[in-house]
């Protein structure tokens, strides 16, 4: 419907000609200025619950609920990581139940801490399966099925099998699901939360001594490994703790990436969030190539034949935990061999922990600073060069004021090395390579790890002499500081003369620089990992 208007003369009647033009327009087309507004009402309300939802999915991370599960995975580290410490305070007394020479007692700490580090691989193909939260109630259960277990052994033999492989398999789940979780539930304080967790490994080092050698003495060690299985027991507690995170996702509307199978990324956010995501069973024709790409994405042997300085620092880590792990397995026995109090060895490891809880930060932060950009492999080189030397004051004297010297001076050396053994693995190799270099860094180490300390306790056995432990320990620790100090020298002055002789052009850039600039198209294609997976101390 419309009325006949006239319109008047001059600005002012151009303005009103302009206001009754509207007018007009509006009240013949009531229908569509309706339509209109409800569509952009709509639109309001369908972005505002995308909104809320996006909110909501978020509400998670950093807040709330993350601090319970940053609370569980110091716990898991220490009930796992930890754990290992103890050993030594039983090394005596397994001795002498099942007649055995310490060679053979060494196997059983050897195997557990060995499997600790080798089932790294293992546990990213269940992480990634069924999820962080059932990886880590399944290493409680086998931890503490394995400790109850160990306590009815007749034999070193089925020691091995129970305390040893299946109990250092489940800490190996829970503590590697326990690490990967926090990953999802921290953005902003991620960081922070890493730093945090790590404690709990020092607090187990703390108190795992002090409360085996109370309970050895109370009831025995058969009892005491029958309660520790209880006690391992509480990593499903803290599982159960670890609930899935929602995480938001890619707008419904918004159309896939060009070459993306749809659903992926809500499969990815799935598994994100600790759910399980059914899979299609692999054709016949086509498992022989997921097996060669599964051992590429876990065991990165490509890198090891090409990047240099990977294969240096893997070299020189493999070689020094030859030595490493040795003063842990055998200062307590050899503190009592010495004449030293039961409850005063037990102590000297407890030291080592409780120095560790204030030195590791102060390490992580000291080597995080620019002047050690680049150099931090030395750092780590001179860490590992103070743990060898710090071996010849046990040699020098075996008193207690003594072996406390020894035990800070250790715990110094121990906290540098374990806050520099991931920074300069990330420094060496492209980080988008990182997990599948660590699977195979770890399950290196472990190989070392196992065969270690039973060939020092064969060693021991014939000479009847516990300083061939520290002498051992120091070999091995010293030659492979010089090993990697004198190699990355070496690579790098290489380098320098290089770059010198030829002028670096755009087309082929420095295979060490890692200033790449990703455009969109190459981000797209390539998402750098969202997750890396921590199998080692």
């Amino acid at each position: 419907m419309s009325w006949p208007c006239r319109a008047p003369r001059g600005r002012a009647g151009g303005a009103a000609h302009a206001y009754n033009t509207h007018t007009l327009s509006t009240l013949r087309f009531p229908d569509s200025a309706l339509s209109l507004r409800l569509a952009w009402k709509e639109k309001g309300a369908i972005m505002s619950h995308r909104g809320a939802a996006a909110r909501e999915a978020s509400k998670p991370q950093d807040r709330g609920w993350a601090w319970m599960v940053l609370l569980a995975a110091v716990l898991l580290q220490g009930l796992t990581l930890g754990f290992p410490s103890c050993i030594g305070v039983f090394f005596t007394d397994l001795q002498h139940e099942f007649q055995a020479t310490n060679s053979e007692t060494s196997w059983f700490p050897s195997i557990m801490v060995a499997v600790l580090h080798a089932g790294g691989p293992l546990c990213s193909l269940l992480v990634k399966r069924f999820g962080c939260r059932f990886a880590v109630m399944l290493g409680g259960l086998l931890s503490g099925v394995g400790m109850v277990s160990s306590s009815f052994c007749k034999s070193l033999s089925q020691l091995y099998l129970t305390a040893g492989f299946i109990t250092g398999l489940g800490s190996c789940f829970s503590f590697q699901a326990g690490v990967t979780v926090l990953g999802y539930y921290f953005v902003r304080w991620r960081t922070l939360a890493n730093a945090m967790a790590s404690t709990g490994v020092s607090l187990g080092f703390t108190l795992w001594p002090l409360l085996s050698q109370y309970l050895l003495d109370e009831m025995g060690w058969r009892n005491t490994f029958l309660l520790f299985g209880g006690i391992l027991l509480n990593c499903c507690v803290c599982g159960a703790i670890m609930r899935p995170v929602q995480l938001a996702s890619r707008p419904v509307l918004q159309p896939a990436r060009p070459g993306e199978e749809p659903g992926r990324e809500a499969e990815e956010a799935q598994l994100a969030n600790g759910a399980s995501s059914p899979h299609p069973e692999v054709p016949q024709q086509a498992r022989r190539p997921a097996c060669l790409q599964m051992l590429h994405k876990y065991l990165a042997f490509d890198i090891f034949c090409q990047n240099k300085g990977y294969q240096i620092y893997t070299i020189g880590v493999t070689w020094m935990m030859m030595g490493f792990a040795l003063p842990h397995i055998y200062l307590v026995p050899y503190a009592i061999h010495s004449g030293l109090e039961e409850r005063r060895a037990a102590l000297l490891i407890s030291v080592i922990g409780f120095i560790n809880i204030f030195i590791r930060p102060f390490t992580g932060l000291l080597s995080g600073l620019s002047v050690f950009t680049g150099r931090r492999i030395y750092l780590f080189s001179l860490a590992v060069l103070l743990c060898g030397l710090s071996n010849f004051i046990c040699v020098l004297s075996a008193k207690f004021s003594a072996l406390i010297i020894y035990c800070v001076i250790l715990s110094i050396a121990m906290s540098g090395i374990g806050a520099l053994t991931f920074q300069v693995l990330m420094d060496v190799v492209e980080m988008d390579r990182f997990s599948s270099a660590l699977g195979l860094f770890t399950v290196l180490e472990s190989i070392t790890l196992l065969i270690g300390p039973p060939l020092t306790g064969l060693l021991v056995d014939i000479t009847n002499d516990f300083h061939c432990v520290f002498y051992t320990s120091s070999f091995f620790l010293i030659s492979a500081s010089l090993f990697m100090v004198l190699s990355f020298c070496a690579l790098e002055r290489k380098s320098k003369l290089k770059e010198a002789s030829k002028v670096p052009s755009l087309d082929h850039p420095s295979r060490y620089q890692y200033s790449e600039i990703l455009t969109e198209s190459q981000s797209e294609r390539q998402p750098l990992p969202a997750v890396i997976y921590i199998t080692s101390i």
